[in-house]
Formats: structure tokens, sequence, C-alpha cells
């Protein structure tokens, strides 16, 4: 029986840097918790992302292998889900706030009838319980939630936690589990990948976003360039993106994608409470706006009061210099 249960994603077989986040937090849980740590991966072709699952701090792994799993559809995962979670009878599963966990955590908990905690950012024990941390109003206030049900269920953003140091070393079990193929009621007919160049928004440790206050949208060339030296993704609000600034897949936001990195440099941005939405769990922001009555300059850490224009250009250079040496 393990006290803390990740159910994790395998994109293409390969464990995906969100799991290992998870069963990093799972493993600090569990020794305050008393019990071990467990992952449950549902997918096709299993083999590389069971054992990257026990390097990366599972003791047991259950793993659901059938080609038919490869894409992601509820009838078939919220039952292999259950039958895991029922087999392991953990304290907690943890699970990623992705478009799977979102999906795949609240229709499981209805299951197992019990509660969820959407998007925690934040998770620590108190009284045999955890306590997760998420935003709320928008981003502009934290709740602290305790489910008092078993297993208590919570969705967790990327970036949140920190991964344990993978280690081949490790030993653990992995368990097969049997899959009878399911029909799904709807299929996926195409997918239309976004290509984008440079480090990916969601993965990125570094980000460089930029607002309407940049005025044009080559201004956004000088934030590209800043990104390449910092080894950055380059992000922009909501209204950069409807001016036609940027592309909508870089848009951060509470309609966009939100972000975690450990430092995002807001370029011209206000600070709207829809965009802090979605950078409001970077652990260092710092800001760049005119306007020191900014709402930015409420959840920066370092904040320069001066036009973008006057700031970016030795910045860059002076980054460049220092990096270099």
């Amino acid at each position: 029986m393990a006290s803390v249960l990740v159910i994790g994603e395998a994109p293409d077989g390969q464990l995906s840097a969100t799991s290992a986040e998870l069963l990093g937090a799972a493993t600090r849980l569990a020794e305050e918790l008393g019990g071990g740590v467990a992952c449950a991966l549902i997918g096709g072709a299993l083999s590389s992302a069971a054992q990257a699952a026990v390097a990366a701090g599972a003791e047991t792994v259950y793993a659901a292998d059938h080609e038919s799993l490869a894409q992601y559809h509820t009838e078939a995962y919220v039952p292999l889900a259950a039958a895991i979670v029922q087999q392991d009878t953990p304290q907690a599963v943890l699970i990623g706030q992705t478009s799977i966990g979102r999906d795949l955590a609240p229709r499981l908990a209805a299951r197992l009838d019990t509660a969820v905690v959407m998007d925690a950012v934040d998770l620590a024990v108190a009284d045999g319980r955890i306590r997760a941390t998420r935003p709320c109003f928008g981003g502009n206030a934290r709740q602290v939630v305790t489910i008092t049900s078993d297993p208590q269920i919570i969705t967790v953003r990327a970036k949140s936690q920190d991964a344990l140091d993978p280690d081949a070393s490790r030993r653990g079990s992995i368990t097969a589990i049997a899959v009878d193929p399911v029909a799904p009621s709807a299929a996926v007919t195409g997918k239309e990948q976004v290509q984008s160049e440079g480090v990916p928004l969601n993965t990125a440790e570094i980000v460089v976003a930029g607002g309407r206050g940049l005025g044009q949208e080559s201004a956004f060339r000088d934030l590209e360039e800043l990104a390449s030296v910092l080894g950055a993704a380059v992000g922009a609000s909501r209204a950069a993106c409807d001016l036609g600034w940027y592309p909508p897949a870089q848009q951060v936001g509470l309609t966009g994608t939100v972000v975690s990195p450990t430092l995002y440099l807001a370029v011209a941005i206000s600070g709207a409470s829809q965009h802090m939405a979605g950078c409001g769990g970077s652990k260092s922001i710092v800001a760049i706006n005119k306007d020191p009555g900014a709402n930015i300059y409420n959840f920066c850490r370092f904040g320069v009061v001066e036009d973008y224009q006057k700031v970016l250009p030795p910045l860059t250079a002076a980054l460049r210099e220092l990096l270099q040496d």
C-alpha cells in the first residue's frame, strides 16, 4: 500500500517531466504521511516510462499498457485509474494539471466518492492530511484546502514541484494491469501540432513575456533576442496576441498557457488578474513597466519603473557579456 499514488503521463512512451515532478512531491509527502510511493501509467509502449518512474522515485509502478490507450479517452482511462486506486488504496492521489488531469481527476473523484482539489501550487502535511494551496479569484488570492475523505485527489500545476534527481540504481516493482480494450464513443480524427521555435513555453525555466505596452509588433524581436541569451521561452499577454503581435499559442494567462518558471520577466505588462492567473505561480517575477501604478508591481519581486526601450538593450548586452564570461 502506498500513501501517495501518482497518476503519471507517458506521451510517446516517455515519462513526462510533470510526472517526475509529482513523484518528487509524492516522495516528500510520503515521508511525513508514512507509507510508500506508487505510480500508475496508462498508455501504450510503457516499458521505458515505467523504468523512468522507478528512477524518479516510484517504489511500485502499475502499468496498463495497450496500443488502444496511446490516445487519452475518458471511457477507458477512468475505470482503469479507479481500478488501480482501489488496488493500491493510497491516502492521496496526485495528477498533473494537464489537459488529461483536468478531465480525469474530477471524474475519478466522482467514481470513488471522494473530493478533488484542482491546480494546487503547494503541498504540505498537517495533522496527517495534505493541505493543498491553490490560486483563486483569478489568481488574486490563494486558498488552502484539506480533503477529509480518502483518497485525497489533487491535481498539481506543472513546475510547482521539484523532481528528484533520476537514479537508475533505484529498485521498484512493476505490476502489469490487465486491459480490456474499450471502443470509445468519440475518436480523435486529426491533430494539429502548433510549431514553435525555441524553448517550449509550458516547460521553460525562464519566460520573457511582453504586453501591449510594447507599442508595436517589432518589439517582440527585442524580447526574442533577450530570450536567446537566457535560454528562455517568449510569451505574450492576451492583449498583445489579440493585436496579432505574437502567436496565440504563446499567450500566458487564464485563457492561455499557465506557466510556473523559476524566473518570469514581464516587459510592458500591466498585470491584469487574468494574466497573473497564468504566471502567478512563478518563483520570481521581475517587471519592467513605465507606469509606477501598474498592478504587476503588486506581484513582482523586483521591478524597474522605466520605459522598456531604455532598459532592455543594456540588460541584454550585460547578460550576454556576463553569461559568456
